[in-house]
């Protein structure tokens, strides 16, 4: 398993660096919210996030991509896709009192071209 300073590394750009870690403020509010998480995240949510930011990583239009929600790949398995969908669609529309420079950096994301999948 990766310590999350190794995960970060992965991500080359400061775009994906912000996308991760909005995905980890996000995750860490549910936790909070749902299983009492204080600093660090339950079994469930640490395996959700880790998940999360593997994906994120192999994701094949890095800097150009839009949110994951427009995106035209999607890179989640059913099950964890349902389980981050829940996740976003709860927290999500908190981050504005949480993290306001996070959920307007998401929502602008969101406004991005949708990227073109090469053949």
């Amino acid at each position: 398993m990766f310590r999350d300073c190794d995960r970060m590394a992965l991500f080359s750009a400061g775009r994906m660096q912000g996308e991760a870690q909005t995905i980890k403020a996000m995750i860490r509010l549910y936790c909070q919210r749902h299983h009492g998480g204080g600093k660090e995240l339950c079994s469930e949510c640490r395996e959700l996030q880790e998940y999360a930011l593997q994906r994120l990583a192999a994701c094949p239009f890095q800097e150009g991509k839009t949110s994951c929600a427009r995106c035209p790949v999607h890179c989640y398995k059913p099950g964890m896709r349902e389980r981050i969908r829940g996740v976003m669609g709860e927290i999500g529309p908190r981050m504005i009192i949480h993290h306001p420079l996070m959920a307007l950096r998401h929502l602008f994301d969101g406004l991005r071209k949708v990227p073109k999948r090469k053949r």
